[in-house]
């Protein structure tokens, strides 16, 4: 799937990549030490943002995902 902005679809690409291979790699084996892909992740979110701030899509009321927080209420 590609991204919302057109210049953030090689960095999805990149991070889906990394998460999907730590995630099968290292996280499901036990080792919980830590997602390497987080500035990659980064990266990705920073180019999102600003595309849907140049394609003028409202986004009031979306909660955005930040890494080790925890969802309010919880």
């Amino acid at each position: 799937m590609n991204s919302v902005g057109e210049g953030c679809t090689d960095l999805k690409r990149e991070y889906d990549q990394c998460f999907n291979r730590w995630f099968a790699d290292k996280f499901l084996k036990g080792d919980r030490s830590g997602d390497p892909c987080t500035e990659m992740f980064k990266k990705y979110q920073s180019c999102v943002q600003k595309a849907i701030k140049e394609k003028d899509i409202p986004i009031d009321g979306v909660e955005f995902m930040r890494p080790n927080k925890e969802k309010p209420g919880s």
